[in-house]
Order: C-alpha cells, then structure tokens, then sequence
C-alpha cells in the first residue's frame, strides 16, 4: 500500500493523543436543562478536535455512523490551522493563512485532517461507518490518508454526488457537477442494505397466488457465468417432458431450486426462433415474514443538490446565510 508523506506528519500523527480532555459545559438559555448529558442529543460548538476529545471517555467505540465535511482546500476559503502542536517552528509554519497562493496548503491540510481521523475512528464502533465529503481539490490526497487511518482493507466505496443542476454560464471546458463522498469501515464490513427506492419498488409488479402475503415480484436469471466452476451448480432441470442445462452453471444447489420449483417460483420462457429456455426465479416485494425487500446502495448519487441546503437553512433560520455552504 502506498504511504503517504507531507510536511509535518511526523509532528501530527500522534497529535492526537498529546490533546487534553476537555468538559463540555452547557450555554445557558440555549440548553433544555442545565446540566450536560452526554446521553441527550447535543450540538457542540468549538474546536472539533477539543469537542472530539471530549466526547472520547464516554461514546469511544460506540459510534455507529460518522459523517464529517471538512474544508475542501479549495484555496479560496482562508483558513488557519490552530492545533497546538508541541513545536514552535511547525506551530509558526501551520499558524500562517491557508489560501491558493500557499504552496504547502496540502501538507497543512492533512496535518490538520489526520489527528481528527484518528479521533474519529477511536469513536467508531467496530462495525461503524464514516463518510467524508470532499471535491477534487483533496480527493486523492484523502483517499491514501484514510487508507492509512482506517485501512485500505476497510475501504468501501468512493460515492459520485451529482449535487449541481449543470455547469455555470462562465464554465470553460468540462462542467464539474459533482463532489465526491468517501466511505470507510472501522473493519470490514460483508453486506450493507439499503431501503428500496419508491421506483424500484414499482418495479414488483408481476402477480401471482401470494400476492396477499409476498406482494408483486420480479424475475431474476438462475443462470450465471460470473461464479467460479462449481461442480454441485451443474445439473439438469426437468420441464414439460425436457431436461435444461445451464450454459454454464446455475446459481442454486439443487435442492434449494427443487423447492423453488415445487414452490411455484421459477419461471420458464422458450425463444420461438433458438428454441433456447430461459429460466428464472421470482423475486417477492415482502419475504415469508412479511418484511419488505432490501436492495443494495449504488456509487452514485443524483441530488440533493447543494442549493436544497441553502433552501433548507432559509427555511429553518429565516436566513440562507447562516452558514456557508450547508449540505442538504
């Protein structure tokens, strides 16, 4: 795995650990009560690397779901890296401005990502998620500094956000209508579900006797040539007098396809020209239990796009300004 090296790494990748423990205290007037719990819901305002320390002795590996927007480093939005770091020459070097004429924004940049993504994974649960946001200004850089935090192993995908209408009038070349979204696992993680989309659920809409209980369905192929050569997935189908063989292999060992035969859900379609069966199972909307399906979330998003976020903040505040550039 490629190790990637910045300026002042070797004075931040254990920054992390050298930061005090802070408490949080509650703002009177904005607090429903006058004592913090950690156990209520809470908004932290302050130095997020302070407020992720303070939050470390009571959620550390219990964190389910970790979502974070950081600076893209787009060289226009002026910031200043203000973690103490225990060296007077790096603390000078990181306290100057970061804009587009700094030639090291990069290094500072993930001086300043890498101690929080330590934090964060220490709050992650073992079979937590993190998505970071980020644009093309910092996506690679990013990508190899949490492979290194989290582990290349734990890498699960590099979601496409598609959060622009269409390029602007002033646009030369290749309109950029996207930003991207980086997901890890604090370990490897075997399946992850999504609810299904109200279009794919329409999708169900084949009928038959249990349609009461298991709703519409689907067919999907039982035939595959993706699967390595399994000697138990080759064998005949008998139907209408006939035996079918796969081109290949059937995705199923006989004894479950038998089941699905006897069950009534296994479909057969004869081409009139090649004579050739087709042969598929039924897909239902609801399982025996009466749960509905699950399906798989893709790489790629299209919308929200990133206006819905002002509209929402003008919504809530009364004000779109309130803060810069809020995701929806």
């Amino acid at each position: 795995m490629p190790t990637l090296q910045f300026k002042g790494k070797s004075f931040v990748q254990n920054h992390h650990l050298a930061v005090k423990f802070h408490q949080l205290v509650g703002v009177k007037g904005k607090s429903l009560t006058d004592k913090v719990s950690l156990h209520d819901n809470l908004i932290v305002q302050g130095d997020n690397l302070k407020a992720l320390k303070a939050l470390l002795p009571t959620y550390a590996g219990k964190v389910k779901c970790i979502y974070i927007d950081p600076p893209y480093n787009t060289g226009n939005e002026k910031w200043v890296y203000n973690d103490n770091v225990n060296s007077p020459m790096m603390q000078e070097w990181l306290g100057n401005i970061v804009d587009k004429d700094d030639l090291t924004r990069h290094d500072k940049w993930l001086c300043m990502m890498m101690p929080r993504l330590k934090l964060l994974k220490e709050l992650l649960r073992e079979d937590g998620i993190i998505f970071v946001s980020i644009d093309d200004n910092e996506i690679h850089r990013l990508r190899l500094l949490m492979d290194e935090v989290f582990g290349d192993q734990n890498f699960l995908q590099e979601i496409i956000w598609k959060n622009k209408y269409g390029p602007g009038a002033l646009t030369k070349g290749y309109g950029n209508v996207h930003e991207y979204i980086l997901c890890y696992g604090k370990s490897p993680v075997e399946s992850i579900s999504a609810p299904l989309t109200e279009e794919e659920i329409k999708n169900y809409k084949l009928k038959d006797d249990k349609f009461e209980s298991r709703g519409g369905y689907i067919t999907q192929p039982l035939m595959t040539r993706s699967k390595d050569d399994r000697a138990n997935l080759v064998y005949p189908i008998k139907h209408k007098g006939k035996e079918i063989w796969p081109d290949k292999q059937w995705i199923w060992e006989e004894t479950r396809l038998k089941r699905a035969l006897a069950n009534d859900e296994v479909v057969f379609n004869q081409d009139a020209d090649t004579k050739k069966w087709s042969v598929r199972f039924k897909q239902y909307l609801y399982d025996e239990n009466g749960v509905m399906r699950r399906g798989k979330p893709i790489s790629l998003s299209i919308g929200p796009s990133s206006q819905e976020g002002s509209w929402e903040i003008e919504e809530l505040f009364g004000n779109k300004d309130t803060f810069n550039n809020p995701k929806p």
